[in-house]
């Protein structure tokens, strides 16, 4: 792959849910890794697609984009209630109102930044990676085949550790509606939409 970054470490996971993730604080120490269950359902060319789009996460640095953003929202998670209860102490106290408000709408609106950068990461990396192999649709086609075989219960562990869900290439906790604006990932079929659209961009 022309990707201008060097190769990454592979790394293969013995799970059935297949799915694949990069890692790595900069593209010198980078790695890829890949599950069994991905291998397994994938073809050459839908496989050299997922492999792609994580390679362009390693170039896009969206692994130090995700842990700044992460850091921020933290941040001002804290801050908020912090200055929640310092004005408790304080003689000329704000509105108790606003400073509950502040609490909790502060967490929620820091969140929803996190996770509409981490969708934005995602539509870039679809992006790159069609670029890398100039095959948009093998891409489209193994997010197709990742998301029909997420319904048959693969995903059951993965929920349980939300913590790595951004890392994923679909996350298993992608939802619709207003579970959609907290998801880390866009959904399948807009992705998918968007990767049948480069078909007729020159890549």
């Amino acid at each position: 792959l022309n990707a201008g970054v060097p190769t990454p470490a592979i790394y293969i996971i013995n799970e059935k849910a297949p799915n694949a993730f990069a890692t790595g604080r900069n593209p010198d120490n980078a790695a890829i890794a890949v599950t069994n269950g991905l291998i397994e359902i994938l073809s050459a060319a839908e496989l050299r697609g997922v492999i792609a789009h994580e390679i362009a996460h390693i170039a896009n640095r969206d692994i130090l984009i995700s842990t700044i953003s992460a850091t921020f929202a933290s941040a001002i998670s804290s801050l908020s209630y912090l200055s929640f209860f310092l004005n408790r102490n304080q003689s000329s106290r704000v509105n108790p109102i606003i400073l509950i408000l502040i609490s909790i709408l502060a967490p929620i609106g820091a969140t929803l930044i996190q996770m509409a950068i981490s969708r934005s990461r995602e539509f870039e990396a679809d992006r790159n990676g069609a670029y890398f192999t100039g095959d948009p649709i093998a891409l489209a086609s193994a997010l197709k085949k990742i998301e029909h075989y997420s319904k048959k219960n693969y995903f059951e562990k993965a929920q349980k550790r939300p913590e790595t869900a951004q890392m994923m290439i679909m996350s298993p906790l992608t939802g619709n509606g207003l579970q959609k604006l907290f998801s880390t990932h866009p959904t399948i079929e807009e992705r998918v939409a968007k990767l049948n659209g480069l078909k007729k961009e020159e890549l």
